[in-house]
């Protein structure tokens, strides 16, 4: 039979006695606006006088959060002023001077001075131009910002402002002295020089033009052509002598387009989105423009270490090996205080190589002080991506930071730029989530998950090492926000079963914590008793621990059935202890419970928080070991909590939606249901950033994306299958579902069924969409896996 539905309300269920008595869940209940919950406070920041707290925060259930504050004497919650807002926040993000006795910053498109001592507020421009990026420059005499696209100084001392790069679109003009070409145009040239005096005259003015415009073009500021390319990334070294800029050249490839079919208009208007893997990428090239010495010079990077190096899944493709230079991005450059060096974080296109290299701003040259090298792809906490965004600075002007996954798991090292010594400060089977340097350059911040794999804590460690000081205390997760002089810091904490609330604390162990907000849970939200699931392992066939969030029932009401939930990915954990992001998926598991299932939620291979082996276990095959910890996960709920084998299901959204898929087409007796939602069917279909790191690109692994693609196995399918699937989904695309169901309708496929939700976008918003979905989800499950 056919199966496209429209979402409608149709649900069976509990009986209404049961809906309706306080503190039991309904789907309905679950699903509604996420308000009934209560709202936690969120993008936590410090203002510039370390004396409050900012936070975003709904406690009132209005239309949108308001920017509320507290201070380390009165805790009270109170909402700041809609006028201030953008002042605060400005402020907040602005560019202390080295002494840290200013900050300057851009409000409304100008740039301000503020005096941290007298509080006095300069106003450096007054312009309809729009200046952004303001930073001190020359022992803190300057203050560099941007405005378009280029960089100006101004001057304390004289107030006076100062152009410091022209760049200007298009080429360099051709020379215009009228110098012959090929040997026919100087023979003609020099002819009309012979016969026609006017030919003279004019040639004797030109080369006078000329010459006075050498003779005083030091005079003018240089203007830097950037042809038909974007210039990005513009900076200035600390002593205001180079200006360093990355000029960015688009790909002409093609991109798509989403249809959006329930518009004001009426019309179907067409969304435009994202290119699909393999396509065309843009090109970088860096270059440094030396004010003082007036020349402009490409950092060179054809000659980093290892540029040409194959990749190791090339050995299946014989017949394609051709090293060649490789395309880089070079990050930074990032200059210590003083300006006295300068290192770049360059990362090769294919993402495979990251070089940490000493930066000689005066020839471009580069020195090597690190490599990371990954033959899946480079990434994990504190290291960011290709386009930079890692863990990165100076500890003083010789010694550099950042963070590498050498050992395995992503830690802290040092390197002494002079020397190429590297020194690695923290060690163990654990990440380092997040770090940041002390302003007083002691000591670093960090956060780790050394107690447990799904617990966050805050600790200081120093500089040179050694045993690392705990601060937080409580199992669960911390998002810590430091004051600006370090004495302070305000978190949001939370618990498996608790949202999150915001506290404060003095910056040293054995503080004790105050809690500034306990609003974020509604009374109706706290009537029911939340379960906390417990975080449980079990072994891998391949011998590997693997962690899981296992929901289990009232003895009395266990009815031996099952149902795995897989989360999404991009890189995402959920067997932690901390309040999860998919609280809706939680409330469902606790209904669920409540109704005799047992659930597990498995970090599977590929998961966040486990270390680099686990980050790249589903490198060149989605669907193989990550199935496998699932497959493996039903068989520890058959032979340890006693589950009928022959009742288990499975669900999951995105990532998780293409892994019900991979489960009910190659494990068709594991499985006996499942739903897939917003489900990625076939990865040549989605974007390059994500999957080329994982399956390289289809025309250069073909075998790959093959064995990773549901569409290709969709012919295994024996349970039932409910897909769900927004039809403007800009990330991962209707036109994905809809090439699913052409195939299974080829197939003669009869135990699916597809619900098309059309003003819905990747992550749902509208209550009843979640509503709908959910209730099909119940229904799939209630139908299939408590028939005995």
């Amino acid at each position: 039979m056919r199966k496209w539905v429209i979402p409608v309300f149709i649900f069976l269920s509990s009986p209404a006695a049961y809906a309706q008595q306080t503190g039991l869940l309904t789907v309905e209940k679950i699903m509604r606006d996420p308000k009934w919950i209560g709202t936690s406070p969120d993008e936590v920041f410090w203002g510039y006088d370390n004396q409050n707290i900012y936070f975003n925060w709904n406690p009132d259930k209005q239309i949108k959060d308001s920017l509320y504050f507290s201070s380390i004497r009165d805790h009270s919650p109170r909402k700041t002023y809609a006028g201030s807002r953008s002042l605060i926040q400005a402020q907040a993000q602005g560019t202390y001077n080295t002494s840290r006795s200013m900050i300057t910053y851009s409000y409304e498109g100008d740039i301000y001075l503020l005096d941290l001592k007298t509080r006095k507020v300069q106003r450096i421009t007054q312009t309809a131009d729009y200046e952004y990026n303001p930073v001190f420059c020359s022992d803190d005499k300057q203050v560099v910002f941007q405005k378009d696209q280029n960089l100006w100084a101004w001057d304390r001392a004289s107030g006076q402002l100062t152009q410091l790069t022209d760049f200007q679109q298009g080429s360099k003009p051709d020379d215009k002295t009228g110098k012959p070409g090929n040997e026919q145009e100087q023979y003609l040239q020099r002819q009309q020089l012979e016969l026609l005096e006017i030919i003279k005259e004019k040639k004797a003015e030109t080369d006078a033009a000329a010459a006075f415009s050498k003779a005083h073009e030091n005079s003018r500021l240089r203007k830097l052509y950037t042809q038909d390319k974007r210039v990005m990334n513009v900076k200035v070294s600390p002593d205001g002598r180079f200006v360093t800029y990355t000029l960015y050249a688009t790909a002409k490839g093609r991109s798509t387009v989403v249809p959006d079919f329930v518009t004001a208009s009426g019309f179907t208007t067409d969304i435009p989105s994202r290119e699909k893997v393999g396509a065309p990428q843009g090109t970088f090239e860096s270059w440094v423009f030396d004010r003082q010495k007036d020349t402009v010079l490409p950092i060179i990077t054809k000659t980093l270490p290892g540029i040409k190096d194959l990749p190791d899944y090339t050995k299946d493709y014989p017949q394609k090996d051709s090293p060649v230079v490789r395309p880089v991005i070079v990050n930074g450059p990032y200059w210590s205080d003083r300006g006295a060096n300068a290192i770049v974080d360059i990362r090769s296109q294919d993402n495979k190589d990251r070089w940490i290299m000493l930066l000689d701003a005066a020839t471009g040259n580069l020195k090597p002080l690190d490599r990371q090298r990954d033959e899946a792809w480079v990434a994990g906490p504190g290291i960011g991506w290709s386009r930079g965004g890692g863990n990165i600075g100076w500890i003083n002007e010789n010694t550099c930071w950042f963070q590498s996954e050498a050992s395995g798991y992503s830690h802290l090292y040092t390197c002494d730029v002079n020397t190429g010594k590297t020194t690695q400060l923290t060690s163990g089977n654990y990440e380092v989530q997040e770090a940041q340097l002390s302003p007083d350059h002691k000591q670093f911040y960090i956060i780790t998950n050394e107690v447990h794999p799904g617990e966050k804590q805050f600790y200081h460690l120093p500089v040179q090492g050694g045993k690392a000081v705990r601060i937080t205390k409580e199992p669960g997760a911390h998002e810590v926000t430091v004051s600006p002089d370090g004495k302070w810091i305000a978190y949001r904490y939370s618990y498996s079963n608790k949202p999150w609330e915001l506290y404060l604390q003095a910056n040293e162990p054995n503080a004790k914590p105050v809690q500034l907000t306990n609003l974020a849970q509604s009374e109706e939200f706290k009537s029911y008793n939340w379960r906390d699931p417990q975080v449980i392992t079990f072994q891998s066939r391949d011998h590997q621990t693997v962690y899981a969030r296992l929901y289990t029932p009232d003895p009395a009401k266990k009815n031996n059935a099952a149902v795995i939930f897989v989360h999404g990915a991009g890189y995402l954990q959920n067997a932690h202890k901390w309040w999860s992001s998919y609280f809706r998926e939680y409330m469902f598991h606790n209904l669920l419970t409540d109704e005799g299932y047992t659930v597990m939620d498995i970090d599977y291979r590929g998961s966040a928080g486990y270390g680099r082996n686990w980050r790249t276990g589903i490198y060149r095959h989605m669907g193989g070991k990550d199935l496998d910890d699932e497959v493996d996960g039903a068989k520890y709920l058959a032979e340890k909590l006693q589950i009928d084998a022959r009742r288990i299901g499975i669900y999951g959204g995105s990532y998780g939606g293409f892994m019900t898929l991979m489960g009910l087409f190659t494990q068709p007796d594991v499985f006996a249901a499942g739903a897939a939602l917003r489900s990625v069917t076939d990865w040549a279909h989605y974007n390059h950033g994500y999957t080329s790191n994982i399956l390289n690109e289809p025309f250069t692994d073909s075998i790959a994306y093959r064995r990773s693609s549901p569409i290709y196995f969709a012919s295994g399918l024996k349970g039932k299958l409910l897909m769900c699937h927004g039809m403007v989904d800009t990330n991962v695309h209707f036109q994905d579902i809809v090439r699913l169901s052409q195939r299974l309708i080829e197939l003669g496929k009869n135990n699916w069924e597809l619900a098309v939700y059309p003003v819905e976008d990747h992550g749902f918003v509208n209550p009843a969409s979640w509503t709908d979905e959910y209730k099909r989800i119940h229904l799939l499950f209630n139908s299939t896996l408590l028939k005995q």
